[in-house]
């Protein structure tokens, strides 16, 4: 049997980079169905069609979520959809850029809306499914090697991934008895389209991306493929008695 078998996964920022890439090995792990979430219409649509012809029906909700509203339409959606939730992988974030000389209230609230309040609430929202089915399950946030400190050009993010770690490990305490199981990811720098973006608007040339890699310990940075096959363990029964930790 395949890992993920039967399995119904929420993933926030699914549509493209880590959150797509999760997705994809969801997928290829036999989840049952899948519920992803994004701001782009198009681009969300796109992917859920794409993930679809794979063999998994797939759905795409669109979602602000720094609206709490919008965090539990998705985990709402999921019910209506499938009728439970088995695994909820918080992947969207916002990587705005602030210095603690330059961030402003406005930059702060909304880094900590996305990074940390909409975590927490649809963790609120599946949580409450969870329970009522009985069926226990798995959450898996992603965070950030930045959690420990982070650049200076990073400042309110990193504080964002820091909170979210300890919000991880504090739902795990509270959830255990429950048999649901809070998890996240640190994760390191990692080569994605919005990574391009950011690297090119910061006046880095086309090919940013050869130099990274020879930079790195291993002879390369992160690609969402090197994630998602640990994200998809955490989902999985294999992990049964995996909670509470940061990787």
């Amino acid at each position: 049997m395949r890992m993920l078998e039967g399995k119904i996964i929420v993933i926030t920022g699914g549509s493209q980079g880590l959150g797509e890439g999760v997705a994809r090995r969801a997928v290829e792990a036999g989840a049952a169905g899948l519920v992803i979430c994004a701001r782009s219409v198009a681009r969300g649509e796109a992917t859920a069609a794409a993930l679809t012809d794979l063999g998994c029906p797939t759905h795409f909700v669109p979602a602000d979520l720094a609206n709490v509203d919008d965090c539990r339409a998705v985990i709402h959606a999921c019910d209506r959809l499938f009728g439970h939730i088995d695994g909820l992988v918080n992947c969207a974030a916002s990587t705005e850029r602030g210095s603690v000389e330059d961030t402003t209230v406005e930059l702060f609230d909304r880094i900590f809306a996305i990074n940390v309040r909409a975590p927490l609430f649809l963790m609120q929202e599946t949580v409450r499914l969870m329970k009522r089915d009985g069926i226990g399950g798995s959450i898996v946030n992603i965070g950030s090697i930045n959690a420990h400190g982070g650049q200076p050009n990073l400042t309110t993010y990193s504080a964002s991934k820091g909170a979210l770690a300890t919000l991880s490990k504090n739902a795990a305490h509270a959830l255990g008895p429950h048999h649901i199981r809070v998890n996240c990811i640190n994760v390191g720098w990692m080569s994605t389209p919005n990574e391009h973006v950011i690297q090119k608007a910061e006046g880095k040339p086309d090919n940013w991306l050869e130099a990274a890699d020879a930079s790195a310990p291993f002879g390369r940075i992160l690609r969402p493929a090197d994630v998602a096959s640990l994200v998809t363990w955490l989902l999985s029964d294999e992990a049964v008695m995996f909670s509470g930790s940061v990787v």
